[in-house]
């Protein structure tokens, strides 16, 4: 999809729609106009809700599920079409590196399409329970209209784990992504066009905070579904708390990778390469707190450091390209003032720590500080950027207490060459998900936080699961066989 068909619009209820209002977005990597982003307003908030309730959204909630699946079966395969221009679009738009960007938006959303299309049409939507006075119909039926907000940082995929799954219980979505990735979002709603989901199914309204905060609290909605930091989640949260209307909350993190005095250092450091880098470090699971035991700390202190040093940083399109822009000039500040409060609080600078000489783009170099204390605010505050800290150690117990005293809870890592023993350790984490010796999310297994990580969990039949209601019909007499939908 081009900058120029793709200027101001919104998709509500099954028509494109020209915006009142607009805002640039800006190529981090050039700081130009790529496009510009239409600004949904409150009335196209309550527009794509009414549409939600409309005819062709009740005929999709009450169709039997493998209807749904067939049709999901051609939307996978129109976002699949797109894939290639997808990751393109979003390199352009927020600085993904395009070899990350190929997979994780152009790949990954037809691929969890299709694994919930699949999912859907091999499930039983009724069960018959035997009770005291006959038996019991346990019904799953779609948890109503869905609000979808998510974020700039991986846009196709953090919708998709949203509109995947809501759409094969039958429930209707409006998906207001962020403004900075606003050009790619409406790629969901050609491949609606085209898959034929009927009007009202998807509607995709880009927004700021006012028309996230209306969608929220929007009488019409049914659940609110969020990826995103968790001082807006608190909020949201608190919102749907008010109105008792559920909620997942993927939020912020603050991970953990501990190294265990085992560990291969060439592999290790091989594996933070994505672990502990991926996507500039705008990314939510990362293990961004690098534990070392002491008796290896030195060695691996020089190792993480050689790491960074030798990070490929430039230009998001070039396929050597490792670490690209920040999305925008107010992210890379930000980023920024976390390095130098740390160099102000005594941490010590053995990578990065400053822009590159660069003459356009919004870039920060690798950046690793050591003989941080778990206490300090830049081993406790998520920064969303590429910087690592590394804490020295005493024992495995010692280890998992420093993991665990975060406010955090959303991921980590176990790097040692016992497998086993490494499991162990992952287990004694509190946190919603760990990777032994490497981390990748899998679309067939459950995915959140705990604690200010989050609420809930995305992926997997559980993924599904947040999208439905079970209902008990309570009947007399002998049962008799379910009905599917």
């Amino acid at each position: 999809m081009s900058a120029d068909n793709t200027d101001g619009l919104l998709y509500v209820g099954g028509e494109f729609r020209r915006a009142a209002d607009t805002v640039p977005v800006i190529e981090p990597a050039t700081e130009e106009v790529l496009g510009h982003a239409g600004c949904a307003g409150e009335s196209d908030i309550d527009a794509a809700v009414a549409a939600a309730h409309g005819p062709g959204a009740r005929a999709w909630s009450a169709a039997d599920p493998a209807e749904r699946a067939q049709v999901l079966k051609r939307y996978g395969a129109a976002l699949q079409s797109r894939a290639a221009e997808t990751a393109t679009l979003v390199s352009r738009e927020n600085g993904m590196p395009i070899s990350l960007s190929r997979g994780v938006n152009g790949l990954f959303p037809a691929a969890l399409v299709g694994y919930y299309a699949k999912l859907i049409a091999n499930s039983e939507c009724e069960q018959t329970r035997p009770s005291l006075i006959g038996h019991t119909i346990v019904r799953r039926e779609p948890v109503g209209v869905v609000g979808a907000i998510t974020p700039w940082n991986y846009p196709q995929a953090l919708a998709v784990m949203k509109l995947a799954p809501a759409l094969a219980a039958g429930c209707p979505v409006v998906l207001k992504p962020a403004l900075e990735t606003a050009m790619d979002s409406l790629i969901f709603a050609e491949a609606a066009v085209e898959a034929g989901l009927p009007p009202g199914v998807l509607s995709v309204v880009p927004g700021d905070a006012t028309a996230g905060a209306r969608l929220v609290s929007h009488r019409g909605v049914d659940k609110v579904a969020f990826t995103g930091s968790t001082a807006a989640g608190r909020i949201i949260g608190t919102t749907c708390g008010q109105l008792i209307r559920p909620v997942t909350l993927e939020l912020g993190g603050k991970s953990a990778a501990i190294i265990l005095d085992d560990a291969d250092t060439e592999a290790t450091v091989a594996g933070l390469r994505s672990a502990s880098f991926a996507n500039n470090g705008q990314t939510c699971h990362l293990s961004s707190r690098i534990l070392v035991p002491r008796s290896r700390y030195d060695e691996f202190v020089e190792a993480i450091a050689a790491l960074a040093h030798g990070l490929v940083v430039g230009d998001p399109l070039d396929e050597r390209t490792e670490i690209g822009p920040l999305v925008s000039a107010r992210q890379r500040d930000r980023v920024l003032g976390h390095i130098a409060a740390a160099e102000a609080s005594g941490a010590r600078l053995i990578a990065g720590g400053a822009a590159p000489d660069r003459p356009r783009g919004w870039f920060v170099t690798p950046t690793v500080f050591a003989d941080v204390d778990n206490a300090d605010r830049i081993a406790q505050e998520e920064i969303f950027g590429p910087v690592l800290v590394i804490i020295s150690y005493r024992d495995d117990d010692e280890a998992v207490r420093i993991a665990n005293d975060s406010e955090f809870g959303l991921a980590g890592t176990v790097w040692s060459t016992d497998v086993e023993r490494a499991t162990g350790i992952a287990r004694a984490i509190r946190t919603g998900s760990i990777g032994v010796n490497d981390y990748q999310l899998d679309i067939r297994s459950p995915f959140g936080g705990v604690k200010a990580s989050g609420v809930g969990r995305e992926l997997g039949p559980e993924g599904l699961e947040a999208y439905q209601i079970s209902k008990s019909i309570y009947r007399v007499g002998e049962p008799i066989a379910p009905i599917r939908h």
